[in-house]
């Protein structure tokens, strides 16, 4: 925390209270509320905690006006022009830019943890086939701990970076086996010869029965995917991971539980949602009936992958995606795939038209990660568990920074009850 810079005056009742404030190194001013029940018995109200701090942190920053998302003070585009995912993994967990032998022996480390313990390949024989791939995400990396037990104990920090290499080497393998079991197709082991995002594709499309070659086009759109979505502050995954690592638990409980929060279709669904409303339009035709309904308040149907909650004037992810996005399709094609021809005029027509751009609801980084991901071939029920896998360097840095913090405390939050008062209980027969 900053040091105070001045102080706020809260009144009622009889009560006058001088809050501490504090000036971050960016974004507005905040208000430390903290000792506000033990020095004026009240709680603040704030459902959503869309206007309260929980922590302190030194990651990344959201200017929503401006449309800038920095990471450690890097602007997402410059590290999804330059960069590469495993390079910001180490940004994000260690503060900086790593030199050329920082980022060799890190990527070492990470291309060494890829295999899971062969038993865990027996969990996704207990699943249905048709069971979703983010319930066997959940179920698998919570399992996690039952393997190593050599990287629980949070008090020691060699253990933490172990879990931290761990997860970050083993998701890519965990997912792509998920994906694997749904499909009924043999597991492929990771390779070592491979990047990180080629080694994904490889352990997702290739059979043993023939080569697999990745092409390079697509290998650089998956690792702009994993690095675009790698952090994005105190969302709901990100804060559940924090809460569920106040309490003390292993690493691995933590992050299983941020990706059950990121399965709920408000928070890590937006791609999908939007490649299912592509396919609900069906063809180009239909795009100026849709742009009507989107318009019209009184009609329920809203564009998806289109504007965002915290970006209000444009999603700084959106550029670097849209060129990846172009890329793969002038790679793959769209003549045969209605939904990616339907995707590409509904870009074009919203991005002309007066009432979109008027309102800055221009495309957001979902609707071409989810055009990306489906030109390569992935089944909309994937599209949550890359996201997973892509958000996991940015889980495990909160929660790391979180046990360094010397002020973190169990999360506790608070509640206006609005229920029955005392009342004495009434035997069976009286009621």
């Amino acid at each position: 925390m900053t040091n105070q810079t001045s102080t706020a005056k809260l009144s009622f009742g009889d009560k006058e209270l001088e809050l501490p404030m504090y000036s971050p190194t960016a974004g507005p001013d905040v208000i430390d509320i903290s000792k506000l029940y033990a020095q004026g018995d009240v709680f603040t109200f704030d459902p959503g905690f869309t206007s309260t701090a929980a922590c302190d942190s030194t990651i990344t920053f959201i200017d929503g006006e401006k449309g800038e998302l920095l990471h450690r003070g890097y602007p997402i585009d410059q590290l999804a022009e330059k960069s590469h995912f495993l390079e910001v993994c180490y940004l994000l967990l260690y503060g900086n830019l790593p030199t050329a032998a920082e980022a060799e022996d890190f990527e070492y480390r990470v291309t060494r943890h890829t295999m899971v313990h062969e038993q865990m390949t027996k969990f996704y024989s207990g699943f249905r086939r048709d069971a979703h791939p983010m319930a066997i995400m959940v179920g698998v990396v919570g399992a996690m701990s039952a393997f190593y037990h050599d990287s629980t104990d949070i008090a020691d920090p060699w253990q933490r970076e172990v879990a931290s290499i761990r997860m970050i080497a083993k998701m890519p393998t965990i997912a792509a086996m998920a994906y694997k079991y749904t499909i009924g197709q043999p597991f492929v082991y990771p390779r070592n010869d491979l990047d990180y995002a080629s080694n994904f594709l490889n352990m997702c499309f290739s059979v043993p029965a023939e080569n697999f070659e990745v092409n390079p086009i697509l290998s650089r759109a998956m690792d702009r995917i994993f690095t675009l979505h790698a952090d994005h502050e105190q969302n709901a995954s990100t804060s559940t991971v924090r809460l569920a690592g106040s309490s003390g638990a292993n690493p691995f409980a933590c992050i299983a539980a941020g990706i059950a929060c990121l399965w709920g279709p408000a928070h890590g669904g937006a791609n999908q949602a939007c490649l299912e409303m592509l396919k609900e339009i069906g063809t180009v035709d239909r795009i100026p009936e849709y742009i009507a309904r989107a318009k019209d308040k009184d009609d329920p149907f809203r564009l998806m992958g289109f504007g965002h909650r915290v970006y209000k004037n444009f999603d700084p992810r959106a550029k670097v995606m849209k060129q990846s996005a172009d890329e793969v399709l002038d790679l793959l094609g769209v003549e045969n795939n209605p939904t990616l021809q339907v995707a590409k005029e509904l870009e074009k027509a919203a991005l002309e038209d007066p009432y979109f751009t008027e309102k800055k609801l221009f495309p957001n980084v979902d609707f071409y990660s989810g055009i990306i991901l489906e030109a390569m071939g992935f089944p909309t029920s994937m599209f949550t568990p890359i996201f997973a896998l892509s958000r996991t360097v940015g889980w495990i840095s909160q929660w790391k920074e979180m046990l360094n913090d010397p002020k973190q405390k169990i999360g506790r939050p608070r509640q206006l009850y609005l229920g029955e008062t005392l009342r004495d209980y009434v035997d069976v027969e009286n009621r």
